[in-house]
C-alpha cells in the first residue's frame, strides 16, 4: 500500500511539474538566416548567439530559407550549433540547400513548411561545377559527423553530397539526394511539418512566449555593404588613384588622405569578417613602403617598384578570400578568380581613370589658375640663358688670363668665361672643357 501511495505521489508530482513547465513563459530567440552563407551571417550569429545566452534564451529557433554559400563559414556556424548549451531549432521556410543543410542537420530539431526542401551539399565552384573529390571528401565527412551527432543516418546525410553513394529504399537513383518535407520527415530529418514560426512552437506545446529577434545594428547593415564585390571594387580605385595622384603631385595631401580613408574601408570590414588577417594587409602596406621607394629614393622603375605593385595586389586579392594562412584548401578555386579579377579590374580602371581626371581637372577653370599659363617673350624683354657653350665640352683651348677659380679662355679665337674644375691655372695652359652647368664652362688642366 504504501508502495502504491509513493508512486501515485511521484507520478502526480511529475504531471504537474510538467503542467507547469508547459505552462511557463518561454523566452525564444529567433535569428534568420535568409541569405548567401558568409562572412556576414557567421558574424552576426555569433552576436545572436552571445545575445540570446545573455538574455537567458529557452530556445533559439533558426529561421532558414538559402541556397547554400562558403563551406568555411558554414562549418564554423554548425560547429556554433553543437557546441550551444541552448537548444537550437531550424524552420525551413523554403531552401536548406548546400550549406544550409549542414547547419540545419546540426540543430537539435527540424521543421519544414510543406514545399520546402533540404539537400543538394554537394561542393560547386562560382559557375556551379562540382569541385574535385577531395572537396566532396571534406563535406561528406563533415555531413557525416554532424548526423552522428544528432542522432540522424549519417550516411543520408553523405548521400546529400555524393551522388554514388546509395541508400537501400532511400537513394538508389545515382542522384544527389535532396529532401522534400514528407521525405525528410520519414527518414528522420525532419521534426514536423508547420506554415510559419509560431506553428512550430504550437506543435511542440510552446502557446506561451516570449520572442526576441536578432535585429542587425547599422554597424552591421554597413559592414555587409562594404565587403559587396561592387563596393570592394571602387574601394580598390579610390586607393590606386589617390596614390597615383599623389605620386604625381606631392604634397598635397587631399589624395593620400582619400587613398588612406578607401583602405581602411577596405579592410577593417574584411579584417572584422575574418576574411582579411594581419599578415595580408602586413602585405598591401610592406608593398606601398616599397613603391615609395623606387619614386622618392630609387629614381626609376626597378625590382623594388614592381616588388611593391605585386605585394599591395596580393594583399588586396588575398583580403577577398576566405583562405586561413597559406592553407589555400577551404576556399573555392572560382572564388579566388573572381577576386583576382575583381583587384585586377579596379586597378586598371583606377589608374587609366585617374590619368584622365588629372588631364581634365587641369583643364577646368578653376584648377588652371594653380597652373602657369603666361608665356614670357623676348620683346617684352625675357631672353633665355644660350645653352650654346654646351657644345664646348671636350675641346681644348688655352688660359687666356689666370683662373683663380674663373677667368677667361680662349678656344677657337674666341673668348668664354670659365671656371677651374680644381685649383688655379696660370695664363697661357692648355686648358680642356670638362663639363657645362648653370650657364658656365668648367675646365682642367691639359
Amino acid at each position: 500500500m504504501k508502495k502504491l501511495l509513493f508512486l501515485f505521489t511521484v507520478l502526480f508530482a511529475s504531471q504537474w511539474a510538467n503542467a507547469q513547465d508547459s505552462t511557463a513563459i518561454r523566452k525564444v530567440y529567433k535569428f534568420d538566416i535568409k541569405e548567401e552563407i558568409g562572412p556576414p551571417v557567421w558574424r552576426e550569429m555569433q552576436k545572436a548567439f552571445a545575445d540570446a545566452d545573455k538574455w537567458g534564451a529557452d530556445l533559439i529557433l533558426l529561421h532558414m530559407n538559402t541556397y547554400g554559400g562558403m563551406v568555411i563559414h558554414a562549418d564554423s556556424m554548425r560547429t556554433k550549433i553543437l557546441n550551444s548549451d541552448i537548444p537550437v531549432w531550424v524552420f525551413i521556410d523554403n531552401n536548406a540547400a548546400s550549406a544550409g543543410a549542414l547547419i540545419s542537420i546540426a540543430c537539435d530539431s527540424i521543421f519544414m513548411r510543406k514545399g520546402a526542401n533540404i539537400g543538394a551539399a554537394t561542393v560547386v565552384d562560382q559557375e556551379g561545377s562540382q569541385m574535385p573529390d577531395k572537396y566532396q571528401s571534406y563535406m561528406r565527412a563533415t555531413m557525416r559527423a554532424t548526423a552522428e551527432a544528432q542522432g540522424r543516418n549519417p550516411d543520408i546525410a553523405q548521400a546529400m553530397v555524393d551522388a554514388s553513394i546509395k541508400v537501400d529504399g532511400v537513394s538508389d537513383s545515382g542522384k544527389v539526394l535532396t529532401f522534400t518535407a514528407s521525405e525528410a520527415m520519414r527518414h528522420g530529418f525532419c521534426e514536423g511539418m508547420a506554415e510559419n514560426v509560431a506553428e512550430v512552437l504550437a506543435l511542440n506545446g510552446i502557446t506561451d512566449y516570449e520572442m526576441k529577434e536578432f535585429v542587425p545594428t547599422v554597424l552591421d547593415e554597413v559592414i555587409g555593404w562594404l565587403v559587396h564585390p561592387a563596393v570592394s571594387g571602387i574601394l580598390i580605385m579610390i586607393i590606386i588613384g589617390g596614390i597615383y595622384f599623389e605620386l604625381q603631385t606631392p604634397g598635397i595631401g587631399f589624395p593620400i588622405a582619400a587613398s588612406i580613408t578607401a583602405a581602411a574601408l577596405y579592410f577593417a570590414p574584411l579584417y572584422l569578417e575574418g576574411l582579411a588577417a594581419n599578415w595580408e594587409i602586413i602585405l598591401f602596406l610592406a608593398g606601398i613602403v616599397l613603391v615609395a621607394v623606387e619614386v622618392f629614393v630609387l629614381p626609376g622603375f626597378g625590382v623594388a617598384g614592381i616588388s611593391g605593385i605585386a605585394l599591395i595586389l596580393t594583399g588586396l586579392v588575398l583580403s577577398l578570400v576566405g583562405n586561413v594562412g597559406f592553407d589555400f584548401d577551404p576556399v573555392v578555386p572560382g572564388r579566388l578568380i573572381t577576386a583576382s579579377l575583381t583587384v585586377l579590374l579596379a586597378t586598371v580602371v583606377g589608374l587609366f581613370g585617374s590619368i584622365a581626371l588629372a588631364k581634365r581637372l587641369l583643364e577646368t577653370h578653376m584648377l588652371s589658375s594653380l597652373v602657369l599659363q603666361a608665356t614670357q617673350q623676348r620683346a617684352e624683354g625675357f631672353i633665355g640663358v644660350d645653352t650654346a657653350e654646351n657644345a664646348l665640352i671636350g675641346r681644348e683651348g688655352v688660359a687666356f688670363s689666370v683662373l683663380r677659380p674663373s677667368g677667361k679662355v680662349e678656344i677657337d679665337g674666341e673668348i668664354h668665361d670659365a671656371t677651374a674644375l680644381t685649383g688655379f691655372i696660370e695664363k697661357g695652359e692648355s686648358v680642356k672643357v670638362v663639363k657645362y652647368e648653370t650657364a658656365q664652362i668648367f675646365v682642367k688642366r691639359v
